[in-house]
Order: structure tokens, then C-alpha cells, then sequence
């Protein structure tokens, strides 16, 4: 008897040896959910977990305290559509020579491309996004908007989406879901169109007493008013169908927090695209003057309450030791971009950009160092990371992780570096190419930009770009502000990064 109970005893303990996600062990765990929050323009200082002492933001910072804060994360580039389809290819975008795309562009990620949320998708996960998109939607600058809109989010690897076309302040601002415009009438149809006006609807230029929020001059937000906010574009229809500012980021986390609601019982990848601090900076009214930096300062606030209403659900449902939480931007910070809204004037002693040089649009570290946390409670040990990471690489450290095969050409630039995302090792990738304007190249210690004849200086955002006529070359490890270009000092670095540079560029 006690042979045949010892039997019974061995066969369940195996059986149950067998059961995924019982062990929350980071190396038995074979499908832990995956959350992608990616921001808006926040910059590497923007954080108290980076150093910010003008505004504080535990949410994100106890992300950074129980999980790896990098030092050396990047994105792609210094701009919002390019980093992004970098992402979620794993193909660095100046290859498909990416720009920010106007709001009624054509879908640019190729449907029979292998993205993060189709490889999620071929592993069995339910897949969603939610907020900013900014990619592309259709086969055509010509769309009806007042018809589901293929292809888009959902023919790239997401089974739910819950977007806005592309930037807030960019027309048409609507709300879509999977692939339709909601509180659309047939009696009130939407029209977008970005080379001339159409339509009735008041404008920046003609109805300025319209305006709650004026546009700096020459950024092009006098278009189309919307919610007492000029926009890029021109749009007219869809007046119920249109949002509010202050209404869309509390939207996104309802949405988001539904899509982990309805898939808690099974494996699944957010990807949860904040719209937070890109212009028009207009926080939910709760929060406007929460911050001393202004309606900046009150959009980042927001962003940290967000993050903390995500792993409060988490715990709530008992997930949140099988998800891994991961915090970006994608590019780096902006204060003048288009609209009075003091973020200069009431930055005071903040700094965006922490200790590096330059910021959105700039080929400086500031253009594309971003935050970069990622979190699996119970799996990840707290630590602080140097290892060069980059958004890039998550399509082959993903695919490594759930055991999803890739062949060469499938995310061509994308590498595996998830024993870095995890925490097993410091070392990262070992080149790195970005874009911001200039294309540069990081190896070790060393970065070297390629001369570019545009101006130093941009006028309307008044950001150093980075670009100059000569070679750059900075030792990031001693001059991490990269004030001190040492490219004549060292002409065997400089030839050595070129080549790295001809070789990855070449077709």
C-alpha cells in the first residue's frame, strides 16, 4: 500500500512539474505576459528614477526599484514614427528612409512582415495595442474615413486595437477601433485632407479668438481647430466622433486595463502607446497644475498614475508575477513644439534631458537616450544596468524568450539581448546605429556622427541637432555630454566607426 502511494505521489508531482506558469521561476515560466509602455517625447532626465528632483514619479521609480533600470537604452532615432516601426520590426527605419508621417498617411509596415505582436501572435498570445500609432493606416493618402480602413494595426500581428491615426496634434482626432472610426453618423461624414482646406470648420489663422491654446508661430498648428486647439491638417465632419484632449489618456488606460481584464487567464502582449508629453500638452483636468513645470510637468504626472493604475490591476489579478513590464520612450524630450503652453517658461530647473547634450530631432545622446525599465517581479533582480540596449532588439530577445524561430532576413537589425533585459548579464549589444537627422554609430565607449550641412541650431525648437560639416567623434564613457569632439585626436576611431557605418548601409 504504501508502494502504490509513493507511486501515486511520484506521478502527480511530475504531472505537475509539467504545467506552465506554476513556477514563477524566470526559466520555467514559457509564456509570461509581456507590457510594452511606450511614451511620448520623455526624456531621460524627465524622471525622478533618472535623477529629476523637480518632479517626482514613484509609480515608474518602483518599477526601477524591483526591476533594471538602464543607463544605456536607446531608441532607433530622435523622432516618433521612425523609432516606432523600429520597435516593432526589429529593421532600423532610415533602411525604408522612415520620416514622421502626416495623418493620413498609408500604412508603412509591410503585412507579410514579421513584427513583435505577430511573433506574439504565432505563440499563442492574444496581442493588442492601445494609443498612439502613427504608422500608417490603408494603401492610400486617399481614404474614406467613414469605413473600416485596412490594412493597419490589425494586419501587422494585433488582434485588438484601439488607436488615434497618428499624433494629437495632427488631424483626423478621432478614436479608432480595429480599424473604424467610432461615433461615426452617416449624416455627419469625416473629410481629412493635408494640402488644402475643406470644409467649414474655424481655424488657427482665421478664428485665433477660438483658441485655448495658441501655436508658436511657423509650426504649422493653425489648421483646423479642434477641442479650442489648432491642429496640422484640415478636417471636417465627424463632430461627435471627435475627442477631447483631456479625455484621451484616461481612454487609452480604460482600454488598456480591459484588454488585461479580458486575457488575465492567458498568455498576452500589450503594447500601450502613451500619448504623454508630445504637444498639445492638455492632461485630464485632475491633473492640470499638479506639477510646478506646468502642463509638461502635469502630462509626465499623469504618465506616472497611468503606469501605477497598470500594476495595481496586475496585483489585483494576481498576474503580476508573470508579466514583464517594460518602460520607454521614443525619443527625446521637446518644451517648444508648436503651442504656448510654458513648458519653457515654467521648466525652471529641470532638465529634460538629464546630463546629455541635445533632444528630440538631435543626433546628440539626448535625441535617443530614453528611460528604459524593465520589470518581472519575482524573475528580474533589482539593478541598474549600463549594458548598451536598444527597442530594436526586442523582436529576436522576444523570440528567444517564448521560443519563436527567426530566420536572418526576419528583423535583420534586431539582436538578442535578453540576458541583458534580464538582468544575467551587463553586456548588451556591442554597435549601435542611430538616426536623428545625422546617422551615428556607438561602439563601446566611442561614437562618431556623420557630417551633416544642416543647421546646428533648430530655429523653431531651439535644440542643438547635432548636425556639423566636420566628423564627430566623443568618448561617451569621459564626456557623456559630448561637449568635447576629439575626432582629430583619434583619425584611426573615426576610420574604423565609417567602416562599420559603410558596411551596415550598404545594400
Amino acid at each position: 500500500m504504501k508502494i502504490i502511494l509513493k507511486h501515486r505521489i511520484s506521478v502527480i508531482l511530475i504531472l505537475l512539474s509539467s504545467v506552465p506558469f506554476l513556477d514563477t521561476d524566470a526559466q520555467t515560466i514559457e509564456k509570461p505576459n509581456v507590457i510594452i509602455i511606450n511614451t511620448d517625447d520623455l526624456g531621460y532626465g524627465d524622471l525622478s528614477a533618472y535623477g529629476a528632483t523637480e518632479i517626482k514619479t514613484p509609480h515608474i521609480d518602483a518599477l526601477a526599484e524591483n526591476g533594471i533600470r538602464f543607463t544605456n537604452g536607446h531608441a532607433t532615432s530622435a523622432t516618433c514614427t521612425p523609432s516606432r516601426y523600429a520597435l516593432l520590426t526589429g529593421e532600423y527605419p532610415w533602411r525604408r528612409d522612415t520620416k514622421i508621417l502626416p495623418g493620413d498617411a498609408a500604412l508603412i509596415i509591410p503585412t507579410d512582415k514579421t513584427t513583435v505582436p505577430s511573433l506574439f501572435q504565432k505563440a499563442g498570445y492574444a496581442t493588442g495595442i492601445v494609443g498612439k500609432w502613427h504608422l500608417g493606416l490603408g494603401k492610400t493618402l486617399e481614404k474614406d474615413w467613414n469605413k473600416p480602413i485596412t490594412p493597419g494595426p490589425n494586419e501587422v500581428g494585433f488582434d485588438y486595437s484601439f488607436i488615434f491615426p497618428a499624433t494629437a496634434d495632427r488631424v483626423p482626432t478621432v478614436f479608432m477601433e480595429n480599424g473604424l472610426v467610432l461615433g461615426l453618423e452617416a449624416d455627419d461624414l469625416i473629410g481629412v485632407n493635408y494640402k488644402e482646406a475643406i470644409g467649414n470648420d474655424p481655424t488657427g489663422i482665421s478664428n485665433p479668438e477660438l483658441l485655448k491654446m495658441r501655436a508658436s508661430p511657423n509650426h504649422g498648428h493653425n489648421n483646423t481647430i479642434v477641442n479650442g486647439i489648432g491642429r496640422i491638417g484640415y478636417m471636417t465632419g465627424g463632430q461627435k466622433a471627435r475627442w477631447t484632449d483631456e479625455e484621451v489618456p484616461i481612454t487609452f488606460l480604460v482600454k488598456a486595463k480591459d484588454f488585461i481584464q479580458k486575457n488575465k487567464n492567458k498568455p498576452f502582449f500589450l503594447y500601450y502607446a502613451l500619448t504623454e508629453p508630445h504637444v498639445p500638452r492638455m492632461p485630464s483636468t485632475i491633473f492640470k497644475g499638479k506639477s510646478k513645470l506646468g502642463y509638461r510637468g502635469d502630462a509626465i504626472l499623469q504618465i506616472d498614475w497611468a503606469v501605477g493604475e497598470i500594476t495595481k490591476q496586475l496585483k489585483a489579478l494576481g498576474i503580476e508575477k508573470n508579466t514583464i513590464i517594460i518602460f520607454t520612450s521614443d525619443n527625446g524630450p521637446v518644451l517648444n513644439d508648436g503651442y504656448v503652453d510654458y513648458a519653457v517658461e515654467m521648466n525652471g530647473k529641470h532638465r529634460p534631458a538629464g546630463p546629455l547634450r541635445g533632444g528630440k530631432y538631435s543626433a546628440f545622446e539626448g535625441g535617443s537616450r530614453v528611460p528604459f525599465i524593465i520589470s518581472w517581479p519575482g524573475n528580474i533582480e533589482a539593478s541598474i544596468s549600463d549594458a548598451l540596449v536598444c527597442q530594436v532588439d526586442f523582436l529576436r530577445s522576444f523570440a528567444h524568450l517564448i521560443k519563436q524561430p527567426l530566420s536572418e532576413e526576419q528583423g535583420q537589425d534586431s539582436q538578442n539581448t535578453l540576458s541583458a533585459f534580464l538582468g544575467q548579464s551587463k553586456q548588451g549589444r556591442d554597435i549601435l546605429i542611430k538616426q536623428g537627422g545625422a546617422l551615428s554609430v556607438t561602439k563601446g565607449r566611442w561614437k562618431y556622427i556623420t557630417p551633416n550641412p544642416g543647421v546646428a541650431v533648430a530655429k523653431l525648437t531651439n535644440i542643438e541637432t547635432g548636425n556639423s560639416k566636420e566628423d564627430q567623434l566623443y568618448n561617451l564613457k569621459e564626456d557623456l555630454s559630448e561637449q568635447n569632439n576629439v575626432a582629430k585626436q583619434h583619425s584611426e576611431k573615426v576610420a574604423e566607426l565609417k567602416q562599420i557605418l559603410s558596411q551596415t548601409t550598404s545594400p
